[in-house]
C-alpha cells in the first residue's frame, strides 16, 4: 500500500492481499513477484499461501477518503498492484468481501481494479447490471492475441470507466471495434533486469487509434529501453526491436516517458447512464 503512489497513472495503491499466478507473457518477469521475493515472501503460484494485511491496513483509504472530501481532483487508488482482485480462490473471498465494503464505503475515491482475469468478474464481483460511480476496471493487453481474449469480456461489464493496460506492450495492437468500448489506454515498455524491447512503432499506432477514436492516451514509461537516435552504441547495450529501430539500454529513468517530444497524461472521462 503506498499513499501518494509513484505510480504516473494512480494517486495511491491499495492491496487487499498480495499474491498471484501467472497467466500470459505479460506475466514472465512480473515486478510484483520479485519485490515479494526480496521482501521474503514466497506468495507466488497456484499452492503458495497469499499474504493478507490487518484492520490498520484497511483502515488506510477512509483516511484518503475523509481528505478527499469536498476535493477539486479525486484521487485514484490502484487496486492491486500486488496481486489480481479476480484470482479465483476461495480463501481469497472474505478479504474480496472486505474490499466491495470497502470501495462502498469510500465515495470520494475512484478504484482502479485492473486484471488479467476479465472473465471472472462478473462471477466475483457483487454488483451486476449497475456498478458503483466510483469503480473503474481495466484489464492487461500485452499483444492482440490477449486483446482478442480479454477485451470482449472487458466489454460486458458495464463499469463507470473501462481501460486496457497495454503494459508491457509485447506486440502491435489492433484494438479494431474494441475501441469504442474503451475510455482510456495506458501503455509502456518493460523495466527490470529481464525487459524486453518494445517497438516505438507499437506505441504511435496505439496513441493514434486513441486519438482517431477520441479515448484518452497515457504513455507510462519506455522502460529500460528507448530508441537510441542520437547516442553512441558503444555507451551501452543495443539491440533491435521488431519493427527495425535501435534501441538502447538506458533504464528507466534515462529513457523517460517522452514519446515524440510529448508527455502523454491521458485521463478518462466516466460514463453518463
Amino acid at each position: 500500500m503506498a499513499k501518494n503512489s509513484k505510480i504516473e497513472w494512480t494517486t495511491h495503491t491499495f492491496n487487499p492481499w498480495w499474491g498471484c499466478l501467472k497467466v500470459s507473457p505479460a506475466c514472465k518477469h512480473c515486478y510484483a513477484e520479485s519485490w515479494a521475493k526480496r521482501t521474503g515472501h514466497d506468495i507466488w503460484g497456484v499452492n503458495a499461501e497469499r499474504r493478507f494485511f490487518g484492520d490498520k491496513h484497511w483502515s488506510e483509504p477512509l483516511k484518503w477518503n475523509a481528505d478527499a472530501a469536498g476535493a477539486e481532483i479525486r484521487p485514484r487508488v490502484f487496486c492491486a498492484s500486488m496481486a489480481d482482485v479476480f484470482e479465483d480462490r476461495r480463501d481469497l473471498d472474505t478479504a474480496r468481501d472486505r474490499l466491495w465494503s470497502l470501495i462502498e464505503g469510500t465515495p470520494n475515491l475512484d478504484w482502479l481494479l485492473l486484471t488479467k482475469r476479465p472473465e471472472m468478474v462478473s462471477a466475483l464481483a457483487p454488483w451486476k447490471e449497475k456498478w458503483p460511480e466510483n469503480v473503474w476496471l481495466g484489464t492487461t493487453v500485452e499483444n492482440q492475441t490477449w486483446a482478442d481474449e480479454r477485451l470482449p469480456k472487458l466489454a460486458e461489464i458495464p463499469a463507470a470507466v473501462r481501460f486496457i493496460s497495454a503494459e508491457p506492450l509485447l506486440g502491435p495492437l489492433d484494438l479494431g471495434n474494441w475501441i469504442s468500448t474503451i475510455d482510456w489506454v495506458i501503455t509502456g515498455g518493460e523495466s527490470g533486469p529481464k525487459a524486453r524491447p518494445s517497438s516505438p512503432s507499437w506505441f504511435r499506432d496505439l496513441m493514434n487509434q486513441c486519438m482517431a477514436a477520441d479515448v484518452s492516451f497515457h504513455f507510462k514509461q519506455w522502460g529500460d529501453w528507448a530508441p537510441g537516435q542520437g547516442i553512441s552504441l558503444a555507451k551501452v547495450r543495443s539491440a533491435l526491436a521488431e519493427d527495425g529501430t535501435t534501441m538502447l539500454r538506458l533504464g528507466k529513468k534515462v529513457a523517460g516517458r517522452t514519446l515524440d517530444g510529448t508527455i502523454w497524461d491521458g485521463l478518462p472521462r466516466a460514463r453518463t447512464a
